[in-house]
Parts: C-alpha cells; structure tokens; sequence
C-alpha cells in the first residue's frame, strides 16, 4: 500500500499529460461534474445511440489514459542521457529516433535487477539472461570492407527456447526439496574454467537427485586468487534461477557434516549420465554427502535434451556477476559503447600461456630463453602434443596469435585503422614491447585500466578473476569480438554472444591463414580476400552444434538452447 501512495504522489507533482485535457469533454467527465438529475429524467435521455456513444468515448478516454501512465513511467525509468557524453563531432552521435529509444532502454536496464522475480515464485529466464548493449548503426564515409567488418551476421530467427518436457518437470518437484543428498564440487582453474564445471556441478546434482552446495572455488595457483564463488557470482540469483532444477544450497546442514566424505578425483572424460548414476549414485545413498574434484571437461558433451537446455540455462541465465563487479563492467562498458563501436579482443600474450602452449613469444630470444627455462622446469604445465616442435605447433593453430600478426589479420579484414580495440586478459608478457606491433596499426587501445576512473579497480587488484568477468562484460558488449587463441573465454564468449542475438564473433582460422603469412610477396589487396573469404562463415551465423557432436553446447547452443521463429 504504502508504494501505491508514493507512485499516485509522483504522478500528481509531474506536468499533466498532453491528453489530460480530453477528459473534460468526455460523458465520463459529464458525468462526475454535471449537476444531479433525477432518476426519471436521466433514464429518459438514454436513448441507444447515447448509451454506444458513451461507451465508445469512455474506451477512448482509458486508451489515452493508459497511454499518459506508460509515458509518465518511462519518463520516470529512463532519464535521458547527458548530451555531453557523445562528441558532437562523432559521426555516431546522429542516431535514428527508434535507435535512441532502444538506447534509453538498454541503458537502464543494464544495472538494473528488476524482472527476476521474487524469493518465491520462479524468475522469468527472459530477463535474467546478461543481455549487452544495442550493436552501433554505422554511419560515415567508410570502405566496403570497413562497413563488411562492423556488419553484424544474421540470426537466421535463432532465439532462445528452453521448453523443458513434462517429465523433466514432474521430477523437478521432487529433486528441487532434496534434503538427504548432498553434492559438493570444488572448482579449479581461472573464472571461465571455473564457470564450465559450475555448470556440469549442477547439471550432475541434477542426474544424481542431489542438493547442491555452492560450489567452492579452489585457490588459483597461477595467479594466487583466493576469491569465493559469493564473490564473483550472485549467489541469491543463482539459488532462485535454478530453484526449479535443483536445491542449491549455501552450506552442508549439520546433520552431514561428519557424515563420510569420499573425495572423488579421478573421473574419465566424457562420462555419461548413466554413468555417474552407476558410479556414485548407491555411494551417496550411504554416505549422504559426495566430493567431486577435477570435473573439468570430464562430463559428456552429449547429454539428453533437457540436460543440455539446463546447461544453458545455468551458464545463461543463473551465473550472473556479483552485483559489485555487475555494475563496475557495465560502467566501463557504457564508457566504451558510448564513443562509437569497439572491438574487444581478447589477445592471449600472458607468460603463462607462452609456458604452457610451448610456443615462441616472437619478442626475440631473450624474452624466448626466459620462457623455455620455466617451461623446462615446470613440465606439467604443457599441454598436449610434446613431441612437436614451436614451429609445428605454430602451425597447427596452437599457438595465440602473436600482436603482430593480429594486427595485420584485423587490417586484412576490413577494421580500420582508427577503430577503438578493447583489449581483454592479462598483463602481456614484455609489458608494452609485446603490444607494440599491435598498437601501432591500431593506436586507440583501451583496457580497463584506462577506462576505469581513480579506485574503481582498487577491490580487485589481486582478484584474478573478478578482473577476467569485468573483461567478459565489456567483451560482451562489444560489436565485434575477436580471440587470439582459443580457450574458455572465447568458447563462453561465442556462445554467449551466440544466445542473446548473434553478435559478430570472428574466430581465426590458424591452421588455414597462418601459411599466408609467410609469403611476403603476396600484396595487402590479395591477403585482405584471402582473410575475408577464409572467415566469411565463421563471424557469428548461428553454426549448429550437431555438425560436430563433441562441441559444447553452452558455446554452440543452436539448435539445443535456440528454436527457429518465423
């Protein structure tokens, strides 16, 4: 009650509504402020055509005044934004009328929490999903090439569609009030390693008809970052989005807690979901309470269709951001989106990468010696293939692109010179000796540490992740996203740009274009086709996930997670 009083008062102090004034010339109007007649003589003038006439004016008074109240509520929501944010200058700053308004919108919802629904009711999945900023209208005297490279791929009408099946469903209200079973898993690796086995805990709590603890988020070795998942995630939205699915649960209940806890670490990939029921399921019955460790990339890409819908919806829809690290990269991203269009390149020159992917850094033999030494003497940190040389590594595709030759693929397809790149991961190694190539195509570099005002980044200095999902939400707002190496970030990055509209995602082609390269006399016209035409289908169009059934679907989730709409 008390809101309903605070909303009639804001109404009653704002300016009237142009159709404010009709109400005093309509039979409704007539009727409250004309002097009383008696029964006899208004019955009288009743006639039928008086009685259709008043209700056809009554129908056209309520439209306008609905009309008044939506206008006034979105005057209310959605101020306008500063003028003085948007150079004058910026061929970006005359936008369509529509644009502007879907601009307003986008904008207010961005940090906004509304729409999830409440502790008791289940959340409406179409407003819990992370949906980035509008992609830019572009505008200006630019090349064919130029306006290709901004051109956003088409959707083919691929939207989301989790429609879970009735028998997915009738378990659901059993499995959501589990009280006896209790999983825990503990997570390792960087935010969106973590993230993937976050999703393959709940999805297996669910095949197991387990409660899910919160999942504990192992100290990461590399970086040292002893973050917790309240910490990164929004723990009460992910407990209410999957309320549905699974009990999620903060911590054991102290009837567990010394209960026997067999910790299981040593799963096989790719196990199936009869699997994990004849492994562990009469295990947890007797016990009460399973450990899984190591769950990284073991469960099957394969599962039935309501578990892989689940997948979506948790990677989607459940693991939103902390509210703190939310609104921090959606400032910075509005800082970024606000200037024009942007690319966020997720551009992998870490030391630890050089390390584990057993490839040259191209920054000369110094920093090359310093790399070969600690990989020497930390062997376990290579990954796969070692009895191949840098140079069949290379051109294998399992090396990140070096700066330079980002820089001149980027040119190759079309972005030009002057376009504002984000650059999302790690301190490169070198420092800026390893940007330099890159900077110098394209000088308008950004990273969050630039676009972030004084102490905005000072909680998260030493919090590894937390820093890699501020990247992940200025890289999702992005018009173009383009990864220098593969790994969890651009698989997460292309399915979830994939999901809330198919967003431009170009994925390199290693194993195709790196041979170009070496051929220095082909000229800049005749690479920029030979790019172009090797990229065409891989910027974005929806690519189904059963092409290749080892594909993970919360990366390719057309046609798991996504139906066709007429």
């Amino acid at each position: 009650m008390a809101r309903a009083r605070n909303m009639k008062n804001s109404f009653m102090t704002m300016t009237p509504s142009p159709f404010f004034h009709l109400f005093s010339v309509s039979p409704f109007a007539s009727l409250q402020f004309s002097p009383k007649r008696s029964p006899r003589n208004h019955y009288q003038n009743l006639t039928p055509k008086t009685i259709a006439l008043f209700f056809i004016s009554l129908l056209v008074t309520f439209t306008f005044l609905g009309i008044s109240i939506l206008n006034l509520i979105t005057t209310y929501q959605y101020p306008p934004l500063q003028c003085s944010v948007v150079s004058p200058s910026s061929p970006f700053s005359q936008l369509p009328l529509h644009y502007s308004q879907v601009l307003l919108a986008s904008l207010a919802s961005t940090d906004s929490n509304s729409g999830d629904g409440d502790d008791h009711g289940e959340p409406r999945l179409g407003s819990s999903v992370m949906v980035p900023l509008p992609a830019h209208v572009v505008v200006g005297n630019l090349s064919e090439e130029e306006r290709e490279f901004w051109e956003q791929p088409d959707g083919e009408g691929y939207k989301p569609c989790l429609d879970f099946s009735i028998g997915y469903r009738r378990k659901s209200a059993k499995i959501s009030k589990e009280k006896r079973r209790f999983l825990v898993v503990v997570a390792s690796g960087g935010l969106n390693q973590q993230r993937n086995q976050i999703v393959d805990a709940v999805v297996i709590a669910r095949i197991l008809e387990a409660a899910l603890v919160v999942p504990v988020l192992q100290v990461n070795l590399i970086w040292g970052d002893e973050s917790e998942f309240e910490d990164i995630f929004d723990v009460k939205h992910f407990k209410r989005t999957l309320q549905a699915d699974v009990r999620v649960v903060s911590s054991l209940p102290s009837t567990h807690l010394m209960s026997r806890q067999t910790i299981e670490n040593q799963l096989p990939y790719s196990v199936s979901p009869l699997w994990i029921r004849a492994r562990f399921l009469k295990q947890l019955n007797e016990e009460g309470v399973l450990v899984l460790k190591g769950l990284d990339s073991k469960l099957s890409k394969n599962l039935p269709p309501d578990l892989q819908k689940l997948r979506c919806k948790i990677a989607f829809h459940a693991l939103r951001f902390a509210a703190p690290i939310h609104e921090l990269g959606n400032r910075l991203a509005r800082r970024m989106w606000i200037e024009g269009p942007y690319v966020a390149l997720h551009l992998r020159l870490e030391k630890d990468v050089w390390v584990r992917t057993g490839c040259l850094t191209g920054l000369g033999p110094e920093y090359d010696e310093t790399i070969i030494k600690v990989r020497e003497s930390q062997t376990e940190y290579l990954t796969g293939k070692l009895n191949m040389s840098h140079v069949q590594r290379r051109f294998a595709g399992l090396c990140p692109l070096t700066a330079l030759e980002m820089a001149r693929f980027l040119r190759a397809l079309g972005a030009p010179g002057n376009a504002r790149v984000y650059i999302a991961g790690g301190q490169p190694f070198g420092s800026h000796l390893g940007l330099q190539p890159f900077a110098a195509a394209f000088p308008n570099l950004v990273t969050k540490e630039m676009l972030a005002w004084k102490g905005e980044l000072s909680p998260y200095i030493n919090r590894s992740s937390a820093m890699a999902a501020i990247d992940y939400i200025v890289s999702l707002n992005s018009d173009v996203f383009v990864p220098s190496h593969g790994g969890n970030m651009g698989r997460a990055m292309k399915g979830h740009r994939a999901y809330v509209g198919h967003r431009k995602h170009i994925r390199p082609n290693k194993r195709a274009m790196l041979p170009f390269f070496e051929h220095s006399s082909i000229s800049d016209t005749e690479f920029g086709s030979i790019m172009r035409k090797l990229h065409k289908k891989s910027q974005g169009q929806p690519e189904p996930r059963h092409n290749k059934r080892d594909r993970d679907v919360t990366a390719y989730p057309v046609p798991d997670c996504m139906c066709k709409h007429r």
